[in-house]
């Protein structure tokens, strides 16, 4: 389902997915329209624009957060015209799985914003490339990523960007053993080493979403 209230881009939206063999069950102008539409069939992933009428502020995120409380098991692609760190966070916290944050300019790289459905339908957390950069490159006193290394920092990059241990090794060109060390140490800087699972995977980001 899609959530946007520019006609042009949901229709554009519309069109991209059912040719790459998706269904879209429905393709909406506002907030309240999708969470009546999600109520009515479920579908497997929600793709919304943060600013939706008649305020044009958070709509689309809180439609978002509502359903990812009420139906946990669908998915949620959020798109923002610009970096909204506070939104971000706001969606990232809620649950770590089946959740993504984009800029629209990712939706005009079409693989990639492909390969964003895909990895949020498999379980995984998409976090846009540029809010990752703007995170990682935070180097204050009072911030824990200033003693990451710059192959530490490479490897939460594309960590947050949803990537598994292989990919992270194709990517950065690197062995699997030397990503893995990477990112115990990562975990044991950022203070993560004895939180266990996935969470600790995309804890190492969401911390600094907060801040």
């Amino acid at each position: 389902m899609l959530a946007e209230d520019s006609t042009l881009l949901r229709e554009g939206l519309v069109r991209l997915l059912t040719e790459e063999g998706h269904t879209v069950l429905a393709a909406v102008g506002d907030a309240a329209a999708l969470l009546r539409e999600v109520e009515a069939r479920p579908p497997d992933i929600v793709v919304v624009d943060i600013r939706m009428p008649p305020t044009h502020t958070d709509e689309g995120l809180r439609a978002a957060l509502e359903i990812r409380r009420r139906r946990p098991r669908v998915g949620v692609l959020v798109l923002s015209q610009h970096i909204e760190r506070n939104y971000a966070a706001q969606l990232l916290t809620s649950n770590a799985e089946r959740i993504g944050y984009l800029l629209k300019d990712r939706v005009a790289q079409i693989e990639e914003f492909l390969d964003a459905l895909e990895r949020i339908h498999a379980g995984g957390a998409v976090i846009d490339p540029e809010v990752v950069r703007q995170l990682v490159i935070r180097t204050t006193h009072t911030d824990p990523l200033a003693r990451l290394t710059p192959r530490e920092r490479s490897v939460l990059e594309t960590l947050a960007q949803g990537y598994t241990n292989a990919a992270i090794s194709q990517k950065l060109h690197i062995s699997m053993s030397t990503v893995e060390k990477n990112l115990n140490t990562i975990f044991d800087k950022l203070e993560l080493a004895h939180t266990t699972g996935y969470n600790r995977r995309i804890l190492a980001v969401l911390r600094y979403l907060e801040s």
